[in-house]
């Protein structure tokens, strides 16, 4: 008997592992801290990364593909770069029974190897920009692991670009934060704040790293998606350079940036009830499942029929089911779907044969209700969008609610440690500050706005004058 899911103020971080569970999600792996994503949750990451993937070749992005293994002195010739990532590293030492000469470190991003490949491929000002994405598994030896929040080994694209200017390379950093803002907003249905990361936040080896921070039904704070602009710290450390117009040498400046299935653990935690995963339509990989209801041994063969001409007139962009299993029930089947998030369920019995119609349930309100069969393309293509619009409107109402401009200490502390949220509150700017603020309370400065309002204040913790207010927030 499948055990229920945990109600989400009884204790959230159950009810996330029970909505995975209940949804066939993942599973965990007999390796520790690794993960199996099941055909439910990797339809999911495919639906992603379709509309990921043309978005970004839509901005003239290029896939290729690097290796998985790289010679432990690539991440050495960047200071920061294996300082940031040491602790994280999986080390092969031995192949083939053999020692190896040079151990290999198991990829935790490709900045590396990719521009040890890009100082060969990169010549003139003509080769330039050079924009490439890869789609790839990465390994990061996490100590606290939390299903597609953060396993040992996850998947996720990495772009990687080359740029003739540092204007280009922040153009580029901030258009591919705009792309990730937007398929989290229009896709996943996810308000985002998007803006730049502090010098105590930022990516190892970055000049500046941009973010987009989701707020989950917790209170706690989720970063999303990350562009970085790299500067030429990297074209410095593999000795990149190109000929310019005027014939002479200039190194090239670089970007990174990268989203990964841990978008399906902000799907989860953003729009998911106490009855399971709740999913929006463009990203949903079955967006409507019909569920035959028969009365004894009779008629199944024209109630089946009757929805297979519903479901071939439907919108195409939408995957359904007919679910005309009969060794469940139809209580059943409603139970399985409604954990598994598909956004409409379309059931049709007897009597709604005779009446020409059948019945509809929205997934994320539990609406039911009866159509025509007349004109229901239409009518379930209009109520997809809605339910889209719905999810993101309820999830950004929730952000609101949930974002409070804090100005003294003693509230700020009694927010985060009450009800957390986004707190917007003043800060100097000094990295020691921002570390206190981390120990006394978990919460961290999630971003900087990159607008910045401009008025005059007094840093929440120190009282130092400020210009800007940040971000803060405990998080995942």
């Amino acid at each position: 008997m499948k055990r229920g899911i945990t109600k989400r103020d009884e204790d959230f971080s159950r009810w996330y592992t029970d909505v995975i569970a209940g949804a066939r999600l993942a599973d965990y792996s007999p390796v520790k801290g690794c993960m199996v994503i099941r055909p439910s949750g990797y339809a999911l990451w495919e639906k992603m990364q379709f509309n990921l993937d043309r978005m970004f070749k839509e901005t003239g992005h290029e896939n290729a593909y690097f290796p998985l293994l790289i010679p432990e002195s690539f991440l050495e010739k960047e200071a920061e770069h294996v300082e940031g990532f040491a602790p994280e590293c999986a080390v092969v030492t031995h192949g083939g029974g053999k020692e190896l000469e040079e151990p290999l470190i198991i990829r935790p991003t490709s900045e590396t190897i990719i521009w040890s490949m890009y100082k060969k491929w990169i010549m003139s000002y003509r080769d330039l920009p050079l924009l490439i994405n890869q789609w790839c598994n990465v390994l990061r030896w996490e100590m606290r692991t939390r299903l597609f929040l953060r396993t040992t080994e996850f998947l996720w694209q990495e772009g990687h670009t080359a740029h003739a200017t540092e204007a280009e390379a922040e153009e580029e950093t901030l258009r591919m934060l705009d792309i990730y803002r937007t398929f989290a907003q229009d896709y996943a249905a996810i308000p985002v704040i998007a803006g730049k990361k502090s010098e105590r936040e930022k990516f190892a080896g970055a000049v500046h790293t941009y973010t987009i921070e989701a707020l989950m039904q917790d209170g706690k704070a989720l970063q999303a998606g990350t562009s970085h602009n790299l500067g030429q710290n990297f074209a410095k450390a593999f000795d990149v350079t190109f000929q310019d117009q005027r014939g002479e040498q200039q190194f090239v400046y670089a970007t990174s940036w990268g989203m990964s299935t841990r978008m399906i653990g902000a799907l989860i935690m953003t729009h998911g009830d106490d009855q399971g995963l709740v999913l929006p339509p463009r990203l949903a990989p079955l967006a409507v499942v019909f569920i035959p209801i028969f009365k004894g041994k009779e008629g199944h063969g024209e109630i089946i029929d009757y929805i297979e001409q519903i479901a071939a007139s439907l919108d195409k962009d939408y995957n359904y089911r007919v679910d005309a299993r009969e060794e469940y029930t139809p209580g059943w089947k409603f139970n399985e779907w409604e954990r598994a998030g598909v956004p409409i369920r379309i059931e049709v019995g007897p009597r709604d044969l005779q009446r020409d119609e059948v019945v509809v349930v929205r997934r994320d309100t539990g609406e039911k209700f009866s159509l025509p069969k007349n004109g229901l393309k239409e009518k379930v293509s209009g109520l997809l969008e809605e339910i889209q619009n719905s999810l993101y409107e309820r999830a950004l109402r929730f952000r609101e609610e949930h974002t409070v401009r804090v100005d003294d200490y003693q509230t700020f502390k009694e927010i985060v440690a009450e009800r957390g949220g986004f707190l917007f509150a003043y800060w100097c700017g000094d990295p020691e500050c921002e570390d206190q603020v981390k120990q006394e309370t978990m919460a961290s400065i999630r971003c900087i706005p990159l607008r910045a309002e401009g008025e005059d204040g007094a840093c929440v913790r120190c009282g130092k004058s400020s210009r800007d207010r940040v971000y803060f927030a405990k998080a995942y």
